[in-house]
């Protein structure tokens, strides 16, 4: 048994994707509703569907960064996300559709593609593509899981002055 953690599973990585673009969507719809309609309660709302739309498609995108990062700059590969994203959303809008269940509608936007994608949000995904490879993906596949059953059997080992533990977990510097 190795005593070195090890890397998240690619789940525990969805997981962590998916959680992200929920709070990320939520937040957006809040800003969005303060910049059009000043309203101060910050309504922010998305679907149960962003779960699973937000951490699959992460997931790609971060498969994506592992194949390109040595071979391609950084602002193309955002724009290979950014047509990703729109690809991945006009899928998942269209497939919803055909079950009522689409949360989102862009037919008012005037570049809009069947409701489902608009140009209009060409920057924002931009902008969102460099934040989720350069702070999410980043640090998501830096992150290690400890086996270790009882988090607080660490911090009582004896090998473990104290000061030297964080969290339940010894420091190892």
């Amino acid at each position: 048994m190795s005593t070195f953690p090890e890397p998240l599973a690619a789940l525990s990585r969805w997981y962590l994707y998916a959680i992200h673009g929920y709070f990320c969507e939520v937040m957006f719809t809040a800003a969005w509703e303060f910049v059009i309609h000043c309203n101060w309660k910050f309504p922010g709302v998305t679907s149960v569907w962003a779960l699973l739309i937000y951490g699959t498609s992460i997931l790609v995108i971060e498969r994506m960064y592992l194949r390109l990062s040595g071979c391609c700059p950084m602002l193309l590969r955002c724009l290979i996300y950014t047509l990703w994203t729109y690809l991945w959303e006009f899928g998942t809008g269209l497939l919803l559709r055909q079950f009522n269940a689409c949360p989102w509608d862009y037919s008012q936007f005037r570049y809009n593609f069947m409701g489902l994608i608009t140009a209009e949000y060409a920057l924002p995904w931009f902008c969102a593509s460099f934040i989720v490879e350069r702070l999410i993906i980043c640090n998501t596949l830096r992150l290690r899981f400890d086996k270790v059953t009882d988090p607080a059997a660490v911090s009582r080992a004896p090998n473990a002055p104290e000061g030297r533990r964080a969290n339940g977990y010894v420091k190892v510097d």
